[in-house]
């Protein structure tokens, strides 16, 4: 595939948010943001207001690490056939299984008390991360290997807003269920958010475009089975590169984002003000966000739209420094939460459109496992070590201007990598139109 646009109409850009792939990847993305919500916002402020101190909260963001390790078991999804469900396809077993462990995992996460015993909190909420980030591993390589090279941009797109639906509807379901039945509750009926993906994947069966490996038959086969997807990938050309602006180009972003929830505790935002600004306003922005993010990728073409994406996120974070200096101004949160949200839903179409046009078919599951474990790890490692501190040092609006600084090494790397021609250089077969006609040998 060019990663340039080619010439097109309007229409032509829509037209593939019509399409059942386009739609399947809504589905999925509704059932692989809401695991987020549940360890992510809505944890931090369940444990806001059972009183947990600012190190502590932020220190369960480490709960998210999980995601960042799961390329160590992603080849399983590529390579090991299930019993039973097995006979449905290798991505369909894999999602049904995946799908029933995170409905078990929010259960019981569900049923822990936090004020009772933080310890089986921070256990449940790992579990929740397991499972969370193998559901993942399935929903993506689905995706991919679901979606022809044209519908990236826009099966990204749509993936994105059932995420941000999935995301921005859990933690609203959450937060107001836990205002009248409890917090158990609340999860308990989470849970089933999970359910999307997983009748998805049973009424369109297996990807067409999905490629087996090489069989495997012994323990040497198992191990070339694992090393195989990353030795394939920093064989390419500028990969080392394009590996190190996948880890630091969203350091910011992220630092910034997971410690939105508790700028809005300290400025004295109630529950019901945070579920109408935060998730009402910003689910709207977010899917305007995405809807341009769609088409701008269609019509700029990829290095164009991923360079715009990450000025964008980068300036959006200046909002929020700006929100903490006004203080408690409903009108202030509703301008930070509207352009960071449409700053990162643009961003995240046209940005996990070029992560997913890097992988070999052949290595869906475990070479995007790969790339989307780097792209938040340093983010959120830093906001679990150090973020709390920070803050508590430096004041909120000091924060979140040094978490603008932060996002500069990614732009400046990635311009040079356009310039250069490291982007076109290190992509893979889902990006080439040529892998849909060809076998591999």
């Amino acid at each position: 595939m060019s990663t340039e646009a080619s010439d097109r109409n309007l229409w032509d850009s829509l037209r593939p948010y019509l399409e059942k792939e386009s739609v399947a990847a809504f589905f999925l993305g509704v059932s692989s943001g809401f695991p987020y919500a549940m360890i992510g916002a809505t944890l931090t402020t369940r444990l806001a207001q059972d009183g947990i101190d600012k190190k502590t909260v932020t220190a369960f963001t480490l709960a998210f690490l999980v995601y960042n390790l799961k390329v160590f078991w992603a080849w399983l999804v590529d390579g090991v056939r299930l019993p039973l469900l097995g006979r449905l396809g290798q991505r369909v077993s894999w999602m049904l299984l995946a799908g029933s462990l995170v409905m078990a995992a929010v259960a019981n996460l569900a049923l822990v008390d936090p004020s009772a015993d933080l310890g089986a909190t921070v256990l449940a909420a790992v579990l929740v991360g397991v499972a969370g980030a193998t559901f993942d591993i399935v929903i993506d390589a689905y995706r991919i290997e679901t979606l022809k090279p044209y519908q990236l941009g826009t099966g990204s797109g749509m993936s994105q807003y059932g995420w941000r639906i999935g995301s921005a509807g859990a933690g609203a379901l959450a937060l107001f269920m836990a205002a009248r039945s409890g917090w158990s509750a609340a999860y308990l009926a989470c849970a089933l958010f999970a359910l999307p993906a997983m009748l998805t994947a049973l009424i369109l069966g297996e990807p067409e475009r999905h490629r087996e490996p090489t069989a495997r038959k012994g323990v040497g086969e198992v191990i070339a089975s694992i090393i195989g997807p990353f030795g394939e990938f920093f064989r390419r050309h500028g990969a080392w590169l394009v590996l190190l602006f996948i880890l630091v180009h969203k350091v910011g972003d992220t630092l910034a984002n997971l410690t939105f929830r508790l700028l809005f505790d300290d400025l004295g935002f109630t529950n019901d003000e945070i579920a109408l600004w935060d998730v009402g306003v910003g689910f709207w922005a977010y899917l305007i966000g995405v809807f341009i993010g769609g088409v701008a990728y269609a019509k700029m073409g990829l290095k164009r739209s991923v360079l715009l994406a990450l000025v964008l996120m980068a300036v959006s974070n200046l909002s929020f420094a700006a929100l903490a200096a006004a203080g408690h101004s409903n009108l202030g949160m509703a301008g930070a939460i509207g352009f960071e949200n449409i700053a990162s839903g643009y961003g995240g179409v046209v940005v996990v459109a070029y992560f997913s046009a890097l992988c070999d078919l052949r290595y869906t599951a475990a070479q995007y496992a790969l790339i989307s474990a780097a792209a938040s790890i340093v983010g959120r490692f830093a906001t679990g070590t150090t973020a709390g501190a920070l803050i508590e040092g430096m004041g909120y609006v000091n924060f979140y201007m040094l978490t603008t600084v932060l996002a500069l090494p990614g732009i400046v790397l990635f311009w040079w990598m356009s310039r250069s021609g490291l982007v076109d250089a290190a992509m893979g077969t889902a990006g080439e139109e040529k892998s849909d006609a060809e076998p591999f040998a």
